[in-house]
């Protein structure tokens, strides 16, 4: 039997920029109803590719065939109407119109040449959003008012409103939990049954070997593998052409012996109303300790109430002794602690400042005199925390949104370095961090804790709290279920106690 042919092949593809090349001959083969997995390290191509394939971008040079025809890309709307979706990694829904309004927003339903709103746009994204499993969202209810989980549904539905027969996903469970992932990969299975094909990007080198069937992995803007069966391929091998060196899946070494100086963050009795209760840890200098839970345990908003961003109901925060002042972040920044938040573009960094300015926000008054600010000093003392870090590239002039995510990380800790912080706060360090990226984070991590900083680490991927932290508190529902060294622990273990939720000493 003869293989199907593809529905879409790329051919030699490139595409440059001013002193940049981002693609650089490459192919691409995606069949009808399979997942086609692609890889690559941040600045590796992907996004390039995918805005080609969108109509977002024209090549330079090479072909598009999409079903056996050649075609042209001129816009995304050229793109969708051939049947061709993405659902970028930053949503582009619009917050303040209503979910069927989203769905349908540039193709509204008509009758006889005139838009029809209301109950036949609802009544159609009613009955795509029960396709996808996810009934109880009410097409009238505004975007803005939804989870992230539940916009990343409203974009799958849009999709699925025009006669889609293939769809980009980026980095599509970045923001999910567990169980929502698993309704993710329900929803792709559907689709690929139903013939549609789908293009993968992840960073979760474990998703794609549960939900993919083939690979093509990018480097450097060339394709250094194409079509690879993704469940037997070995992840090392993987890593490997990624990379283009050998990446373990290992973490820097624990200390020998825990550090055993006075704590310098302790947590007492704390709580807040609705999220979590009767909270109590202590980090030392040198320690990491980690918070694990699936989301809505209470891992994030514990996090940001130790910062003072959030008030707790009853409790308090002590570094060095020395009691906080609830709901007080400049308090909190003060006595020593530092938050490198979750959704880093949005909380920490000024996306269109230089890197520099971005080192230096929180210590602003080490440059100032009389209202002036001294560039060289700011400079000077944001080239050194940078190079500490080994971010890339070494030039804290640049815009921090042009750096990949591995360095737009690293400069909001250098942030806290150059505070000269004690205690630093970490919410999901690696999310939307390339494989190579998170072994050079994993061992900024450590250094920088082996040099005396506390960290507390929150993190959804149970192997990297475990891989990372000294120490464990296991959450269930806003309450700790479970405290233990790491290396007494594993990732069933975890899994059974959040789940079960079974209190434990």
């Amino acid at each position: 039997m003869a293989p199907e042919p593809p529905l879409l092949s790329m051919s030699g593809i490139t595409k440059s920029f001013p002193g940049v090349r981002a693609l650089d001959g490459v192919d691409l083969d995606v069949v009808a109803g399979e997942v086609h997995c692609l890889l690559g390290q941040n600045g590796a191509g992907k996004s390039t590719l995918i805005k080609v394939l969108a109509g977002a971008h024209q090549p330079d040079t090479g072909t598009i065939r999409w079903r056996g025809e050649d075609v042209t890309l001129r816009s995304p709307i050229a793109a969708m109407r051939l049947g061709i979706a993405t659902i970028y990694q930053e949503l582009d829904l619009v917050e303040h119109l209503s979910v069927a309004e989203n769905v349908h927003l540039g193709h509204e339903p008509t009758t006889a040449g005139f838009v029809v709103r209301g109950r036949t746009a609802k009544a159609s994204t009613a009955a795509l959003l029960k396709r996808l499993g996810h009934a109880e969202i009410d097409p009238g209810r505004l975007v803005g008012e939804l989870s992230a989980a539940q916009q990343q549904i409203v974009s799958m539905a849009r999709a699925l409103s025009h006669d889609v027969r293939l769809i980009v996903m980026d980095e599509p469970s970045a923001a999910l939990d567990p169980d929502e992932v698993d309704n993710l990969f329900r929803i792709v299975g559907d689709l690929t049954a139903a013939g549609v094909a789908v293009v993968y990007i992840s960073h979760r080198l474990e998703e794609i070997r549960r939900i993919g069937d083939r690979v093509t992995v990018l480097k450097d803007g060339r394709a250094v593998a194409n079509g690879l069966p993704a469940k037997s391929t070995p992840t090392r091998d993987v890593v490997a052409l990624m990379t283009g060196r050998n990446v373990e899946y290992v973490f820097p070494d624990r200390p020998v012996a825990p550090p055993s100086a006075e704590p310098v963050l302790k947590v007492r009795n704390l709580s807040r109303q609705g999220e979590f209760e009767t909270l109590d840890l202590e980090v030392r200098p040198g320690e990491i300790v980690g918070l694990a839970g699936l989301v809505g345990s209470g891992r994030s908003e514990i996090l940001e109430t130790v910062y003072g961003a959030r008030k707790p109901t009853t409790g308090q925060v002590l570094v060095d002794g020395r009691p906080l002042k609830p709901g007080s972040v400049r308090a909190a920044v003060r006595a020593g602690l530092g938050l490198a938040p979750e959704e880093r573009k949005a909380q920490a960094l000024l996306m269109l400042e230089s890197v520099t300015r971005n080192v230096s926000v929180s210590s602003m008054s080490r440059f100032s005199r009389g209202g002036w600010i001294d560039r060289g000093a700011e400079l000077g003392a944001a080239r050194a925390a940078t190079r500490e870090l080994s971010l890339r590239p070494d030039n804290p002039s640049v815009p921090v949104r042009t750096l990949s995510g591995g360095n737009q990380q690293k400069a909001v800790l250098a942030r806290w370095l150059l505070r000269g912080c004690k205690v630093l706060l970490l919410d999901e360090p690696t999310r939307g961090v390339d494989v190579g990226a998170r072994a050079e984070l994993y061992a900024v991590i450590r250094r920088l804790a082996d040099e005396g900083l506390a960290v507390l680490l929150v993190s959804s991927e149970v192997p990297e709290v475990l891989g990372l932290a000294d120490r464990v508190l296991v959450l269930r529902e806003g309450r700790v279920v479970h405290t233990a060294p790491a290396r007494e622990l594993d990732e069933h273990r975890v899994l059974d106690l959040v789940m079960e939720g079974s209190p434990a000493s």
